[in-house]
């Protein structure tokens, strides 16, 4: 490395190198042009400034000791690179003579000279930054010129080509600055992005400018720049970032609307190509940390020795005021020296990289010049040997991960002049000619030729002539270009720097095919942050992925999880999760929930136990969408199937229990078919399934069931009965594995075949037995033993069976008596419940086990009979429990007799007993509405209308009510009505009235005229026959059934039968001398005009009988309710109204008759319905 030059770093004025010359300024600037082609920037030079146009570019940090002449060939140019001290020195150029002036502080000859280059249209950026900068001229009195002024950028901002001057507290003052309104105002973020035309020479990289200069704020708003497009973007991100942080989420809202343009979700969306800056509080809290000091500079090429370095002190004025106790003091200047060194030593890491790339550009342009191989080695100086040489030595340096990624690139070109020699056979000690002749080992790749044209051109010649190809090596892009890996790690390297860039340019519906590659780079690249950022892009790839591309990058995930093991998928992969599990987007936070559930066979046990499901149950408390919420379930039941802390078995429950009563139907279907087996599983193994899960739900539904005696939350009922019977595979295959033939279940021989429907159908593959046991064949030989243990030798042993038989059953018979009855859904739910538990355990336990226990209970037989209060039991749900959840299991003859018979037996004794049929009507609702029960049930009724009893018979009447609405019309008129005619024509009225209702609801369902005609012929019996004249009871449940059917039924049958039948009701209730059965008709009487009122009711229908029967029943309102009677009033008043509005309208057809007639009625009719329903009501 080329020594300080002579007054580089001193402490006088002048101390810089001049740049040599023989021609005037133009010449000076082509000279620069041609020394960046050639490419050779050795040396340094104290007055240079990286961001100057006579010097540096962007790119290279190192300031030359000289300039190579116009016209030097390249090796001659290097050669007086390096020997540059000792030529014959000519101008300054005009950037040196700036920084002296400005050093001198001769400020108007400065200013002079930056007028008259701004008006010949070269601009200076040293002296545009000096007089931009207000600070520079708020100095206080008494500073002498010749001193360096804090903070002038003159002095601050050599970056390496020049020193700064000692400045001196002593007859001067501190300088003011001026304020700055942000913190960012000098990161000029544009320089970062590759796009657009890199012409000004001032953009360098961050890593070329030194720290001082970096702390330099432009201080007042006034000559601020305008504001660049980037800026702008980043610090709208910064911006949204604190107004989200600080929960500012309305404004963050409408600032994301204002700018539609951004994504404020990706960081790389800004287009810079440097990592997230910190936020703004952070930034703010830095802000006074940036003092600018005085201490001079070195030069960045040179080397320094450490006692200089330590006599490079600090302006101790420049230090605030509440930091100058000796302490603060002292450790300020200790951070500030650090700094310093650190921003040197980086300097020179890169200024040596710089070296090695262009010496490498240098390698590859002689190699093109079709010279053989010893040749290009013969033909380039010693000079290169030096260089060499001299980049070897400035290895250590650098630090280890730049040292390795640089060693390996040099050598790498090394390879490409002596191909003939292999990366591993290359010691520094052995000379070059020696290396040349080291024969070839067949690893090393085969030199590449190319044809020497047979010309006496010199090589500078033919370097001058291919400059003229248009090539770009200086940009980013241009650099990985014209360098060609030749190694696995070369590569990795290579697409860790290139990805970045690419990514954001691919098309959002394409990004899934760079999946592979980010993968195989994470997985490959030596570098953590490189990683880290590699994974960044990869969760960050697609805005919204969509289930397709989501399930692409779990498969990415998952292989790279198998490729590095479970210490860096913990520290790489988990990350990535934790930073996105609160994004705005569903479809991330989606894919975070997947990555958990994905992941978690990778990970180490104890992460699996905490980090993982804090993670998950912080989702699935906090998450609002349903999908979301599922896809946390599904992950948790996978990493119930892989933990094994048993603390956790608490935490797991307590999750459980919130994912069952999840509001989302689909979350609750997931902990049904993944989280609630796989937890069961867990539970097996900690023995606990039988100690407190089962247990634990049956408790919570006990304690249901005594809060809900005025109302049951339903609701929850269904949750833990549905959990229950989740967990009847799981409680099955408990039994069978530990089953005292356990040990003899071995396959051998000819595996018998499990039959279809032994089991019910599973709701998913984990519930199904087979999957629990772990083979079909394994549970066929387990299942054979099984029914042989039942049906020969018994239970004893057999721990686990007689807990559910003993403990289980018992507990479940009892919850089951304390149901109420007319519930239905509560009694479908018990009946599923039994009729899986029956199936899953199967025929024999069934038969041996439960029914037996349930005929204990129900006891019956007609002596237990009270004719007071009936057989309580049978009035409770557990007889339709019995019937629909245990009987019907198995429909084999013998089962279908068996459930006949209890039906007809609970049918026989509950009528004469006198008891309330709930429980019965409950069985038949719910075996009615399975079809293939309906000829079964129509036996039982037959039973009871040829039953001997009169109560029996009917019963059996008010049952066909229930059932006609389910049964097919064939039934109905091959089955049911001739039934219902048998009735009622029976001796016992009771029977006859019984009948009323189901004829009725024929009325209502049924649409074969024939039948129709039947029931109105039988129902026209009733009222048109004498000996039924003065049957208060059937009259009264006809005018009941009329206002139940009327409505729905056919429209003829309810204006030629109904309506007028009702009128004949009204005019005999007139006549009626018993006030109590004239109100009770009235009353009945009422509600049924209420209800056909809405009605379409024709002209003649309404004048001949409608309004005749509310007269009538007005009549009696009048005495006995004259709340009532004002109602009628008011629907006759609005009836007559209507009529007399028809006759003086010309006849408009039956449309006009509709919209006239039709519909003034239906808001009568609501009206009506709602004050009779008032009125009702307060009477009772």
């Amino acid at each position: 490395m080329a020594a300080m030059a002579p007054g580089g770093g001193g402490s006088g004025g002048g101390g810089v190198n001049p740049f040599l010359s023989d021609s005037d300024e133009d010449d000076d600037e082509v000279a620069a042009t041609e020394e960046r082609r050639a490419g050779l920037r050795l040396g340094s030079g104290s007055g240079l400034d990286p961001g100057s146009a006579d010097s540096l570019s962007p790119q290279d940090p190192v300031a030359l000791g000289s300039s190579a002449r116009p016209g030097l060939p390249g090796e001659a140019a290097a050669a007086a690179a390096l020997g540059g001290c000792g030529e014959t020195p000519g101008r300054l150029s005009i950037d040196a003579i700036a920084a002296q002036l400005l050093r001198d502080q001769y400020l108007l000859t400065a200013l002079e000279l930056h007028t008259e280059l701004l008006e010949s249209g070269r601009e200076l950026p040293r002296l545009r930054d000096y007089f931009s900068n207000p600070g520079n001229f708020e100095r206080q009195s008494g500073t002498p010129p010749g001193m360096g002024a804090p903070g002038m950028p003159g002095a601050a901002g050599g970056g390496g080509a020049g020193g700064r001057e000692p400045s001196t507290t002593s007859g001067g003052g501190q300088l003011n600055r001026a304020g700055s309104i942000s913190t960012l105002d000098s990161l000029d973020f544009a320089r970062y992005s590759d796009d657009g035309n890199r012409e000004t020479d001032e953009r360098v990289a961050e890593h070329e400018v030194p720290l001082q200069e970096r702390k330099n704020y432009k201080s007042s708003p006034e000559i601020q720049e305008p504001i660049k497009p980037l800026e702008k973007r980043a610090l709208n991100f910064l911006v949204n970032e604190f107004l989200l942080k600080n929960n500012y989420k309305l404004t963050s809202i409408t600032f994301s609307d204002e700018n539609d343009d951004q994504d404020f979700e990706l960081w790389d969306d800004v287009g810079l190509n440097i990592p997230k800056p910190p936020d703004l509080l952070q930034l703010y809290r830095d802000f006074g940390n940036h003092q600018v000091t005085g201490k001079d500079l070195v030069d960045v090429a040179s080397g320094v020795e450490e006692d200089e370095l330590e006599a490079l002190t600090p302006v101790l004025g420049n230090l605030p005021p509440s930091l100058e106790t000796p302490q603060t003091v002292e450790n300020s200047l200790l951070v500030q020296k650090l700094e310093d060194k650190i921003s040197l030593l980086n300097n020179e890491k890169w200024s040596l990289m710089e070296q090695i790339r262009r010496l490498e550009s240098e390698m590859d342009f002689l190699k093109n010049e079709h010279f053989a191989i010893p040749v290009v080695c013969d033909s380039v100086q010693p000079s290169l040997d030096h260089k060499d040489s001299e980049d070897s030595g400035q290895n250590p340096v650098i630090n280890n991960t730049d040292k390795g990624k640089d060693k390996n690139n040099h050598l790498s070109k090394s390879d490409e002049v002596d191909s003939t020699i292999p990366k591993e056979n290359f010691p520094n000690s052995v000379p070059r000619r020696e290396k040349e002749e080291v024969p070839s080992s067949p690893s090393s790749k085969n030199a590449v030729h190319f044809d020497k044209p047979n010309r006496k051109l010199s090589p500078a010649f033919h370097q001058a002539l291919l400059s003229f190809c248009r090539m770009s090596a200086d940009s980013r892009l241009g650099s990985e270009v014209s360098r060609i890996a030749d190694s696995e790690k070369s590569v990795m390297l290579m697409l860790g720097r290139c990805l970045p860039h690419i990514v954001p340019n691919v098309l959002l519906a394409k990004r899934e095919e760079l999946i592979p590659l980010i993968l195989c780079t994470a997985c490959l690249h030596p570098e953590p942050k490189e990683r880290d950022q590699l994974l960044h892009i990869l969760f960050n790839l697609i805005k919204r992925p969509d289930d397709e591309q989501r399930q692409m990058i779990l498969t990415g995930c998952v292989a790279f999880a198998r490729h590095v093991g479970p210490t860096r998928v913990e520290a790489e992969l988990l990350p990535q999760c934790w930073e996105q599990i609160n994004h705005k987007y569903p479809e991330r936070r989606l894919l975070v929930a997947e990555s958990c559930g994905a992941l978690a066979p990778y990970l180490p046990k104890e992460i699996r136990s905490s980090l993982v499901l804090s993670m998950l149950q912080q989702m699935l408390m906090e998450d609002k969408a349903d999908l979301v919420r599922e896809a946390v379930i599904k992950s948790l039941g996978i990493i119930m199937g892989y933990i094994d802390d048993p603390d956790k078995y608490q935490q797991g429950f307590e999750l459980l229990l919130s994912a069952l009563g999840d509001p989302s139907e689909r979350v609750v279907s997931a902990t049904h078919q993944v989280f609630l087996p796989a937890y069961a599983a867990w539970t097996t193994e900690l023995g606990n399934l039988q100690s407190h899960l089962i247990p634990t739900l049956l408790n919570k539904i006990e304690k249901l069931l005594r809060e809900g005696e005025h109302g049951l939350d339903e609701h929850k009922l269904h949750m833990y009965l549905s959990a229950l019977q989740s967990l009847i595979p799981s409680l099955f295959a408990l039994v069978l594995r530990n089953a005292p033939f356990s040990s003899k279940a071995k396959l051998h021989g000819e595996v018998p075949q499990i039959e279809v429907t032994r089991f019910p159908r599973p709701m998913s593959p984990l519930q199904d037995v087979s999957t629990i046991i772990g083979s079909r064949e394994q549970l066929a030989v387990l299942l054979q033993l099984y029914d042989y243990q039942l049906e020969h030798e018994g239970t004893t042993g057999w721990e686990t069976l007689l807990w559910v038989v003993n403990q289980l059953l018992p507990q479940l018979i009892e919850i089951v008596g304390k149901i109420n009855v007319t519930s239905t859904a509560c009694v479908h739910e018990f009946s599923r419940f039994f009729w899986r538990l029956c199936r899953t355990f199967g025929k024999i336990f069934t038969n041996t086990k439960v029914k037996p226990q349930f005929q204990e209970i129900l006891r019956l037989s007609e002596e237990n009979i009270d004719s007071s209060a009936g057989n309580g039991v049978l009035t409770k749900a557990t007889v339709p429990i019995y019937a629909t959840g245990v009987l019907t299991c198995y429909i084999q003859e013998e089962d279908r007799k068996l459930l006949v018979g209890f039906l007809e037996d609970v049918m026989t004794l509950l009528s004469l007993s006198h008891a309330p049929l709930d429980s019965l009507k409950a069985s038949f609702v719910e075996l009615g509405a399975n079809p293939a029960y309906h000829e079964l049930l129509l036996t039982v009724l037959w039973y009871g209308v040829v039953h001997t009893s009169a109560l029996v018979r009917c019963t059996a009447a008010r049952m066909f009510e229930l059932l006609v609405k389910g049964v097919n019309e064939t039934l109905v008129a091959q089955r049911v009505v001739p039934a219902l005619i048998t009735l009622s024509s029976d001796p016992e009225i009771s029977v006859r009235i019984a009948t009323i209702p189901a004829f009725g609801t024929i009325m209502e369902t049924v649409i074969q005229r024939e039948l129709l005609e039947r029931v109105k012929m039988q129902l026209a019996s009733f009222l048109e026959d004498p000996q039924y004249q003065d049957q208060y009871s059937l009259h009264t449940e006809i005018i009941k059934t009329f206002g139940r059917v009327g409505p729905n039924a056919e429209p003829r049958f309810r204006d030629e039968f109904v309506i007028p039948h009702l009128h004949k009701l009204a005019l005999v209730n007139n006549l009626q001398i018993v006030d109590s059965k004239r109100l009770d008709i009235a009353t009945h009487l009422f509600e049924a005009y209420s209800a056909l009122s809405c009605c379409f009711i024709s002209e003649d229908l309404m004048v001949n009988h409608f309004l005749p029967g509310l007269r009538c029943l007005r009549t009696d309102m009048e005495h006995l309710s004259p709340e009532h009677e004002v109602i009628l009033s008011s629907m006759i008043k609005e009836c007559e109204q209507k009529v007399e509005n028809k006759t003086v309208q010309e006849p408009q057809g039956l449309s006009s008759m509709r919209e006239n007639v039709v519909y003034p009625f239906q808001p009568m009719c609501l009206r009506y319905l709602k004050n009779a329903w008032c009125m009702i009501s307060t009477q009772h």
